[in-house]
């Protein structure tokens, strides 16, 4: 079968459903796209409403590349995929763009069909599959400037040429994009993805897939936001692109200003200011680079500063700088007997902290790890101030574990804003916030949970601001602020429960659900709820009246998330009683 040809290769099993998509997407290109309908979770624990896709594509010149494999649990089909578009003993290259598995799981698989394939990657991608795949390969170092000539396609005369760009951290390391002068394609991995799975192949309807765009750049590119400046600007070196070709979801054709614009606008928004939280990990060891991502995210939602510190595959000088210019540094425990290598970056981290920074640990479950409470004394000794206590993960981490370091990122990046949120409420007009103060509204706790009994997120917080939307369908609006540990469950797509508040027997619930829970803690502990009479969430056992809501819409605000969502059913438990209602002072604060 030629690559000029399409085919549609379904895996036939009945749960999850999975299948793959070969279809060209310019001369002498090939897109081959795993697609995998059900997957509910992914990377640090995030929701998938939508499923996703692990893209990789075939280019032919005089000779040819293979961009990326699949995740392994395509082995069964993805490489029937790749013979029926081409004779795998013809592929002369192999991109890696990163290592991650869902795009790196078949790489043995091709090398069993063709061993003298060249793999061509970055430094730190090549030294991370020589321990991943633990067989021999022909490899290929390259970084920003190198090229690749594929040479003239024998069959039309198009000349593929390629060139690199270097974009580390984006979200790991080892990433390199890939720019086709032939065809104007710039390949992009992770990069500028969604996790969303149709058969469409590009961003035909941008409203559709809007949301999932935003979720995915908030959970994976936001947290590294100064990286993604950094590689915003390479790629304005290069000529006009017309096709960004993502690792995940539908490739980005029709709607280029819009997406770039988005990457540039809100990288900017959160790299504003010097203040930063350095959040290190160690790459391929146990579960940082996760438990990592999940602590930056956190702080991000707080809208402080973060930059995620690969300890193993930043130079000395780099690794020196960026922590010691850190206000908060975030650090994970390390292997009990570290290699040469990585105990010297492990002894240039620790030269480099200073006295008035603020410092945590967390544990890295690489299953050999130095104990936690060695590596926090360690750092207790050297006088820094401690931002939050150990993390320590007991088993592998779960949905609860991400949630419970998501929720201390949020704390450490509120820490760091203190200073700066308390000068900006004193900045305020006095008698614009006092006028402000006097709109008044209902007391509710808004809950939701994620997840079966052995694997449930829950979350709560007491909310003000909510008011009807919509009479048909029946719809409201709820607005949570963006540091708030619940707004993650209330993506779109996802349910939740407001609860209402009866003014005359709410005091108890407003204490516990305004009071501040340390990291991971039972939220709903010695309150009374119902677990099964809504979808959404828990509902309380003294609420006057719940309403189980789908969320429809978000709109973004500067500090808060507007959910707009739709009820699909309710009770009340007195028709007689009122609504508790919240009076403020000043529109400073709830």
């Amino acid at each position: 079968m030629s690559t000029n040809s399409r085919a549609v290769i379904e895996q036939k099993i009945t749960s999850p459903r999975l299948s793959l998509q070969c279809e060209p997407i310019a001369s002498n290109t090939t897109a081959i796209r795993s697609l995998d309908w059900d997957r509910s979770r992914f990377d640090i624990e995030f929701g998938l409403r939508n499923g996703t896709t692990y893209n990789s594509f075939i280019i032919q010149g005089e000779k040819t590349a293979l961009i990326d494999s699949s995740h392994v649990k395509f082995r069964s089909t993805w490489v029937d995929a790749l013979t029926k578009c081409i004779d795998p003993k013809t592929i002369d290259f192999l991109i890696v763009s990163h290592t991650e598995p869902d795009h790196s799981g078949l790489i043995s698989d091709i090398l069993d069909l063709n061993n003298d394939i060249e793999i061509v990657g970055s430094k730190v991608a090549i030294q991370f599959l020589e321990n991943q795949i633990h067989r021999p390969f022909k490899s290929t170092a390259i970084k920003t400037g190198g090229e690749l000539d594929l040479g003239i396609n024998p069959s039309n005369g198009i000349h593929h040429k390629l060139d690199f760009i270097s974009a580390p951290n984006l979200h790991w390391p080892d990433t390199i994009f890939s720019f086709d002068h032939a065809t104007s394609i710039l390949y992009t991995c992770d990069a500028f993805g969604l996790h969303y799975c149709t058969d469409e192949l590009f961003d035909l309807d941008p409203d559709a897939i809007l949301p999932d765009f935003r979720y995915y750049y908030d959970c994976l590119m936001g947290p590294n936001a100064r990286s993604v400046l950094q590689a915003l600007k390479r790629i304005k070196n290069l000529p006009t692109i017309q096709t960004i070709a993502v690792g995940h979801g539908p490739l980005l054709r029709h709607n280029l200003d819009l997406w770039l614009n988005n990457y540039q606008e809100w990288s900017g928004q959160r790299s504003q200011g010097e203040d930063y939280a350095a959040v290190c990990y160690i790459s391929q060891y146990g579960f940082c680079d996760r438990l990592s991502q999940a602590i930056a995210l956190g702080i991000n939602k707080a809208d402080a500063q973060v930059q995620l510190v690969d300890i193993r595959a930043s130079d000395a000088q780099e690794l020196s700088a960026l922590i010691g210019d850190a206000k908060a540094v975030v650090v994970p425990t390390w292997p009990n007997k570290p290699d040469a290598e990585l105990q010297s970056s492990i002894g240039t981290l620790l030269a480099a902290l200073k006295p008035k920074q603020w410092v945590a640990v967390y544990e890295g479950y690489g299953k050999n790890d130095e104990p936690i409470d060695v590596v926090a004394n360690q750092l207790r000794s050297l006088g820094q101030k401690e931002a939050f206590s150990p993390l320590r993960v007991k088993q592998s981490p779960d949905a609860n574990t991400f949630q419970q370091f998501d929720e201390a990122g949020t704390d450490l990046g509120q820490l760091l804003n203190r200073k700066k949120n308390i000068a900006t409420i004193k900045s305020f007009d006095g008698d614009l916030m006092k006028a402000m103060g006097r709109i008044s509204g209902g007391l509710y706790v808004v809950t939701a949970s994620q997840g079966d009994d052995s694997n449930k997120r829950r979350g709560a917080m007491v909310a003000s601001w909510v008011s009807q939307a919509s009479f048909n369908p029946p719809g409201l609006t709820v607005a949570v602020a963006k540091d708030r540990a619940i707004e993650a469950l209330m993506q779109v797509g996802d349910r939740f429960v407001l609860n209402v508040l009866e003014e005359n027997n709410y005091q108890h619930l407003f204490r516990q659900f305004l009071k501040r829970f340390p990291p991971g803690a039972n939220r709903f502990e010695g309150i009374t709820v119902m677990e099964d009479v809504a979808k959404g969430g828990p509902v309380l056992g003294d609420a006057l009246a719940y309403l189980d809501c789908f969320v429809k819409q978000r709109l973004e605000t500067t500090d808060h998330w507007i959910i707009y969502a739709l009820v699909e059913h309710g009770n009340i438990s007195n028709t007689e009683t009122k609504t508790a209602v919240h009076h403020r002072k000043v529109g400073t604060s709830y």
